[in-house]
């Protein structure tokens, strides 16, 4: 929310923003897709995860009313509808970031969308920095907890203004233990050990990005306890979470953050590691879309 933001401009924003999610809705609703269970959110290079949905309906994001436009390469811009795992998702391949210039209440619309077509489960995956020096790249790590460096939240949050105030939403909101649904993530843990894939645990720290980070700002990153960095993830989850949506969360660690591998920081290395766990990853995708709560009850 903008600084001194009148009430009845913060009304009036509210108000725009939920006729846009039915807006958007209703037109997804018109077409030939599939009621989804659970949608998955896919970081840079990730995207290929999406060609193993089965009998996929794709919808161009550009198509869709409201539904602002990703920039950044590696992030195609469509939900692709379908099976996978023998369940109903929606794959959002078009993650919006506040480095591009996108408001938060747009970072956060696909995941208001995507609840309003039916979505009870949220799976965000991402490439990050590795801090912890025993995460290599390659690491796939399972987000335990965040740390919100931007100090940013969605528009959810924004709907407490100063002169309204809803005690009970604040308390709730700001007595939540754990985003991450820790009896999915347990149970996707187990399915890794199955298959033989090799998984790590830790907490992913939130930068608002483009630049990378100095190698002063990771040191001061790995003293809070956090294992990973990137520009993504945490709002779409606070904003899932504050809907009732169970969580999960699974990072890439496609290089390692500065100061810590010896080489200048590109995109491009971000892209080629995230093709090359490509197929681990989307065996292991597969099997946390198996493991995903049937209901919110």
């Amino acid at each position: 929310m903008k600084q001194h933001e009148s009430r009845s401009e913060f009304e009036a924003r509210m108000e725009h923003t939920d006729a846009a999610v039915a807006e958007a809705a209703a037109y997804v609703s018109g077409l030939p897709t599939s009621k989804p269970e659970i949608a998955l959110v896919l970081g840079s290079g990730l995207g290929a995860i999406a060609d193993s949905v089965e009998d996929p309906v794709i919808v161009e994001t550009s198509d869709i009313i409201h539904y602002p436009a990703s920039t950044v390469s590696g992030h195609r811009g469509r939900l692709v509808f379908g099976t996978l795992g023998d369940r109903a998702v929606v794959v959002i391949q078009g993650r919006l970031h506040l480095y591009e210039g996108h408001a938060l209440h747009d970072v956060v619309f696909p995941i208001q969308l995507v609840r309003a077509l039916g979505a009870h489960c949220l799976v965000v995956t991402n490439a990050a920095g590795g801090i912890n020096k025993q995460y290599r790249p390659g690491t796939l790590m399972w987000i335990t907890d965040h740390i919100n460096w931007t100090w940013e939240h969605p528009s959810v949050w924004s709907r407490i203004h100063p002169d309204v105030g809803d005690r009970e939403l604040i308390g709730r909101l700001c007595s939540s233990t754990s985003f991450y649904d820790a009896t999915w993530t347990s149970q996707s843990m187990a399915a890794a050990r199955r298959l033989g894939i090799r998984t790590s645990e830790g907490t992913y720290l939130w930068t608002r990005g483009p630049s990378y980070e100095t190698k002063a700002e990771i040191e001061s990153f790995r003293v809070l306890g956090a294992d990973a960095v990137g520009m993504s993830t945490v709002p779409e989850v606070e904003q899932a979470r504050e809907m009732d949506m169970k969580v999960i969360g699974l990072s890439t660690i496609t290089n390692m953050a500065a100061g810590l591998g010896g080489e200048l920081l590109a995109h491009e290395e971000v892209l080629e590691m995230g093709e090359k766990v490509g197929r681990r990853l989307g065996d292991l995708v597969i099997a946390v879309v198996r493991c995903a709560p049937l209901s919110l009850g």
